[in-house]
């Protein structure tokens, strides 16, 4: 097993389109790093040219301690995982599983012992011998992964490869995956377009939009501390809600809109710098709730739309020209168009530049 080491890793194709701006990161050795954004933003590019499977047009790639900008795929020491299973359908499991080896010279011996191993670790054994017609979506993508399970590389890459599964499916080959990564400890780098996925497998996750990294860090801490509106905005379902206005301190701090409404924000501490300052403020849904005393910080709004989802409830709020969303307790379930109180928790509000994006640090 090896660690991955980018330094300042560019991919500039013909005509001067950059798809990747300065890529610089490590993967520790053993580690699941999840590269996240939407589509466009050359996650699966950067995996292609840790593959690669496309060329390198400036930087350093190293995969151990080896640099291999200019080293063929199959010299790298590494296997992908792709969307589609890719399984040649007139061969049965056990065969796709020992393909590759076959063909890279392995004895017969060797062949039958990886795909014996691969399919006990991944629980293919008692369908060795069907092909992958009779075989179910998890089962097939269980299959790809084997195949790349049987290479024991020292790097695994993983493109998206639970895309084409249904939800309940996919939830589960989540669990797998990071069982599997666990049993195994060996480095892997996974490309989504889904932040659950990120979220939940991740051990690091490298956000990206435009070829640009925005941040990198574990899962919570990009939750917590967005470096950016775009990685505030990106990461969580429901997405985090932002207002617009200036910051105000009376009887407390206050956020004032231009229509000259105010949404109070409590006993909270900020900078005196910030006030006046126009400032974009994050609030995530579970930090809006039902004010359960009329005397602390709040405001009215409107119920637009309520969504409940079993365990908890998802409801569209109106204040003036501004939409929200809270995510409550089930019960009791706020009535639609009905007027509510809420409080917006002080402790966990985010604050941007409305100019830049970038975060406000309240700092000196």
């Amino acid at each position: 097993m090896a660690g991955l080491e980018l330094e300042r890793l560019r991919k500039i194709y013909p005509g001067g389109q950059v798809a990747i701006a300065d890529a610089t990161f490590s993967v520790a050795d053993g580690e699941l790093l999840v590269l996240v954004g939407p589509s466009g933003c050359g996650k699966s590019t950067l995996l292609r040219m840790i593959a690669g499977l496309e060329s390198i047009s400036a930087g350093t790639l190293r995969i151990g301690d080896r640099i291999v900008n200019d080293v063929p795929p199959r010299d790298r020491d590494i296997a992908m995982v792709f969307q589609s299973y890719a399984l040649y359908p007139h061969m049965s499991v056990a065969e796709n599983l020992g393909f590759g080896l076959k063909l890279r010279g392995h004895s017969r011996a060797d062949v039958a012992a990886r795909v014996r191993e691969a399919a006990a670790t991944l629980e293919l054994g008692p369908l060795l011998e069907r092909k992958p017609a009779a075989l179910s979506g998890g089962q097939r993508q269980r299959v790809a992964l084997g195949r790349a399970l049987v290479r024991k590389p020292q790097v695994f890459l993983l493109d998206e490869p639970l895309s084409n599964l249904d939800a309940k499916l996919r939830m589960s080959m989540r669990v797998e995956i990071a069982r599997l990564h666990r049993q195994l400890g060996t480095t892997m780098v996974y490309v989504t377009h889904d932040q659950i996925e990120a979220m939940t497998l991740g051990q690091r996750i490298v956000v990206l939009k435009d070829g640009e990294i925005q941040q990198i860090d574990t899962p919570m801490a990009l939750y917590e501390k967005p470096t950016n509106l775009f990685v505030a905005t990106f990461l969580g379902s429901p997405a985090m809600n932002v207002l617009r206005g200036r910051l105000v301190r009376d009887d407390g701090l206050g956020l004032v809109f231009d229509d000259g409404q105010r949404i109070p924000l409590g006993q909270l501490d900020v900078p005196d710098r910030w006030l006046g300052m126009q400032i974009d403020l994050g609030i995530r849904p579970e930090d809006l709730q039902l004010a359960g005393d009329p005397s602390e910080p709040s405001f009215m709004a409107e119920v637009e739309v309520v969504e409940p989802v079993g365990n908890e409830v998802f409801v569209n709020l109106r204040h003036g020209p501004r939409l929200l969303v809270a995510r409550l307790a089930p019960r009791p379930l706020p009535v639609v168009a009905s007027s509510v109180r809420i409080a917006a928790q002080s402790r966990h509000l985010h604050f941007f530049d409305p100019e830049t994006g970038r975060r406000l640090e309240d700092t000196a």
